[in-house]
């Protein structure tokens, strides 16, 4: 069988006219009944066909080709690139044409569903951030019309809806600021301070700094068994201990009362660390961890608002933890708990 990949404009000229060069070869022999007049007959039928397929095939392909690459690549050649691209480069194959077409296709194909994905991460995006504004905005609007109202003179309600607008605008704030921290992450603005320190010793910072809310609900917070012993880790202290406020913030507040917040420290290799939080909280289903460090993301979205945050806490975690080349991840269980874990490059010194 024939190689359809060595169907270069010079092979099919030379088939076609090796063709009819046969057929020119046999009638004549039979009609003249010449071997030699019928030889030099289909040798000049020969070339003639040879350089007139050659040519036109040339022509035609060339120029839909030329089409065809303009179209892919949106490029236009200059004169010098144009006289390079027809005399010295090696001529490509109809089916190697195709392939490349084919892949273009599939290029694009890839492209436009990636578009598609990220404008419906951009309409809940935006449809998210906007019921986030309009919520506080809206509460606080109401209770400063009340007050304009005439209960600004009534001290029994004055003072209540004076701290509940206060609260909204607190709430506005915290926003607004993780939507800054969000973007310079995302954009590589936010520069990361590496320095030394015992990922332990900020652990446990961050566990007595938030000791007021696992009061509260009576949760006990520390470290797996086994983790205790000083590990020196390189990153971002302030960055990493935002990560931890997080984690650990989420733990307690989806943690059930009298329960636990674990963390776990594990060597993985010789250059990074495993830092794990977990809880035995109510856990995430399965179908909601795929899309858990979106921004604005919510496995239930009345009940988080009201637990509290802005719904950036994981996106900013995800954005930091990259910026430091590491991974994050979730595993969880309804009813089981949740375990969050980042890696983090390990001090050699």
């Amino acid at each position: 069988m024939l190689e359809t990949k060595s169907f270069t404009p010079t092979r099919i000229a030379f088939l076609n006219a090796s063709i009819i060069a046969l057929l020119g070869f046999l009638l004549s022999l039979l009609s003249w009944r010449n071997f030699t007049l019928s030889l030099l007959g289909s040798f000049l039928i020969f070339s003639v066909c040879f350089f007139l397929t050659k040519y036109l095939v040339e022509q035609f392909v060339n120029r839909r080709v030329k089409l065809i690459y303009k179209f892919i690549h949106q490029t236009k050649a200059s004169k010098r690139e144009d006289f390079f691209n027809k005399n010295i480069l090696p001529k490509q194959s109809l089916d190697e044409v195709t392939e490349d077409v084919l892949q273009w296709s599939d290029q694009r194909k890839n492209e436009i569903e990636i578009l598609e994905r990220n404008e419906q991460f951009r309409k809940e995006f935006l449809q998210n951030l906007s019921h986030e504004f309009k919520t506080p905005a809206f509460a606080i609007q109401g209770y400063l019309e009340t007050l304009i109202g005439g209960a600004i003179e009534n001290p029994e309600v004055n003072r209540k809806f004076l701290g509940n607008a206060f609260n909204n605008t607190e709430r506005l704030i915290h926003l607004i600021n993780d939507l800054d921290e969000i973007t310079k992450l995302e954009s590589g603005k936010q520069e990361l301070h590496l320095q030394q320190f015992v990922i332990q010793d900020l652990i446990q910072e961050v566990f007595e700094s938030l000791s007021f809310k696992t009061k509260s609900k009576n949760i006990h917070c520390g470290f797996k068994k086994g983790s205790e012993q000083p590990i020196l880790v390189l990153a971002d202290k302030e960055k990493i201990r935002q990560v931890l406020t997080n984690l650990i913030d989420n733990a307690i507040k989806y943690g059930n009362y009298d329960g636990k917040v674990e963390a776990s420290v594990y060597k993985t290799d010789d250059v990074n660390m495993l830092i794990e939080i977990s809880d035995n909280g109510i856990g995430v289903a399965e179908e909601h961890l795929p899309r858990i460090f979106e921004r604005f993301y919510r496995t239930d979205y009345g009940r988080s608002r009201n637990i509290g945050g802005t719904g950036l806490g994981l996106a900013i975690c995800k954005h930091i933890i990259e910026a430091h080349g590491q991974i994050i991840h979730v595993r969880s269980k309804p009813g089981i708990g949740s375990t969050f874990g980042f890696t983090l490059a390990k001090s050699n010194s």
